[in-house]
C-alpha cells in the first residue's frame, strides 16, 4: 500500500501523525454524486472544484493542493487534458478534466479572480500559500460525514481510489490504471486497488505469455 504521508513545503508534520492509517476506501458512484449535489446545492464553488479534480485526477494530496492555475488551464480556457511531476516519485503524470470539473473550476477560478500562476486553492491561513493536505483532509472527513459515512474508514486517498477503482472494476485493465496513478511497478497499483486473488487469477487466464 502507498504510503499516505505527504509533507508540504510549509509543514514538516504530515497531517496523519499519531492517526490510525489504512486503506481507506473508495467512494461508489452514488456517493460520489451525494457529495456533488450537495456541493452544487450550498454553491460552494470551491469545495465543489476542489472534489470534482480530486475525483479527475486521482493525483496524492500533496500534488492535488499544490496546482495552480497555468497547471490546468491556457489562459480563460480549462484544458481536457494536463500533466504534472509528482512529489513523490519525480514522474509526471497526466490526468483528464471532464466536462462537469471543466465547469466546476471555470467557475470557482472566475469567482475567486485567480491568474495563471496562482495556486488553485489558496489557503485562507496566511502561513500557508496554498491549502495544505491537513486542511485538505478535514474538509475530505466533512463531505464523508455529510453523506452518513464513517470518517475512519475514508480519507484523501479515497478521492485518489475512486475513479481508478470505478475504472478497473468496469474495464479489468490493470495497466491502464497504473499509469493512470502514476505507479512504477503493477504491484503496487494491484496493492493499492485491493484486488482480490480471484481477480488476479482471473486476470492471468487471459493473459498468454
Amino acid at each position: 500500500m502507498e504510503s499516505a504521508i505527504c509533507l508540504t513545503q510549509e509543514s514538516k508534520t504530515p497531517w496523519n501523525k499519531d492517526k490510525i492509517i489504512g486503506q481507506k476506501r473508495p467512494l461508489k458512484l452514488q456517493e460520489v454524486w451525494s457529495i456533488r449535489i450537495r456541493l452544487q446545492l450550498a454553491e460552494n464553488l470551491r469545495e465543489l472544484a476542489l472534489f470534482d479534480l480530486a475525483i479527475d485526477s486521482k493525483l496524492r494530496g500533496c500534488d492535488l493542493v499544490g496546482l495552480r492555475v497555468s497547471d490546468i488551464a491556457h489562459g480563460p480556457t480549462i484544458m481536457h487534458r494536463a500533466i504534472v511531476l509528482q512529489q513523490k516519485t519525480q514522474r509526471p503524470v497526466q490526468f483528464e478534466i471532464t466536462g462537469q470539473t471543466r465547469e466546476a473550476l471555470a467557475a470557482w477560478i472566475a469567482h475567486a479572480n485567480l491568474k495563471d500562476g496562482q495556486f488553485i486553492f489558496p489557503s485562507r491561513k496566511h502561513a500557508s500559500p496554498h491549502l495544505s493536505t491537513r486542511q485538505y483532509a478535514r474538509i475530505v472527513e466533512r463531505w464523508v460525514i455529510s453523506i452518513g459515512l464513517d470518517p475512519s474508514s475514508y480519507g484523501t486517498h479515497t478521492m485518489r481510489r475512486t475513479k481508478a477503482t470505478l475504472i478497473y472494476k468496469r474495464t479489468k485493465n490493470i495497466r491502464a490504471v497504473q499509469l493512470l496513478l502514476g505507479h512504477t511497478k503493477l504491484e503496487s497499483t494491484v496493492r493499492y486497488l485491493g484486488i482480490e486473488v480471484d481477480d488476479g487469477l482471473e486476470l492471468a487466464e487471459q493473459t498468454e505469455v
